[in-house]
């Protein structure tokens, strides 16, 4: 999406940057991990189709990602290679006639789990998707064994929708109001938005 292109949102422990072509390779090698792929429910593709896709997220309309950088590390090494750990996305349904979104998180780095980054990345995600995509409604949808997914979206006060048996998969939903976003806004601690120098 053209809109996040140039753009970084600083967080108290991680940063989220844009997909660019230098991170492919490694977001590449991520995703040649069984466990990543079933998790995500995705395909595996060839380098040379991940940099096709790189483009897709960059171009299309309909999509808006980041990479998430553990701000520590980068603050240390300045090299975002070195620091990625993941990847959140915002898929927009252009068929509504509100700004209804599903919303993704990925932490790849396996010891970069369970230490509330993926927590603070969704949070700033959901944020940025109200401030700066207008969006009114957000989805989640998880794999039935994903538990920590599960937990961590009925923390953020999203509400079962419906199951799909067949896919394994349960919906999740979350209307933005006032309260919610009280309560969303209560619980980030830093949220800067800065251009992002290639």
């Amino acid at each position: 999406m053209k809109i996040n292109e140039n753009v970084k949102i600083i967080g108290k422990n991680v940063i989220l940057v844009p997909y660019e072509r230098k991170h492919v390779e490694k977001y590449h090698n991520w995703m040649k991990d069984r466990e990543l792929l079933e998790l995500t429910a995705s395909q595996p593709l060839s380098l040379q189709e991940e940099y096709e896709m790189q483009e897709t997220w960059r171009n299309d309309e309909d999509k808006c990602t980041f990479l998430i950088l553990d701000k520590f590390k980068y603050e240390q090494t300045q090299d975002e290679i070195e620091s990625l750990i993941g990847d959140t996305n915002i898929f927009l349904y252009s068929n509504e006639e509100q700004r209804t979104s599903e919303i993704e998180i990925m932490i790849a780095e396996k010891d970069c789990r369970g230490k509330k980054l993926g927590w603070e990345s969704t949070l700033l995600m959901l944020n940025y998707g109200i401030q700066y995509l207008k969006i009114v409604k957000y989805l989640a949808i998880i794999k039935y064994h994903n538990d920590k997914s599960i937990n961590m979206f009925k923390k953020l006060h999203f509400e079962e929708i419906k199951r799909i048996e067949v896919f394994k998969e349960i919906t999740f939903g979350r209307e933005v109001n006032e309260t919610w976003l009280q309560w969303l806004n209560s619980e980030i601690t830093t949220f800067e938005v800065e251009p992002y120098n290639k």
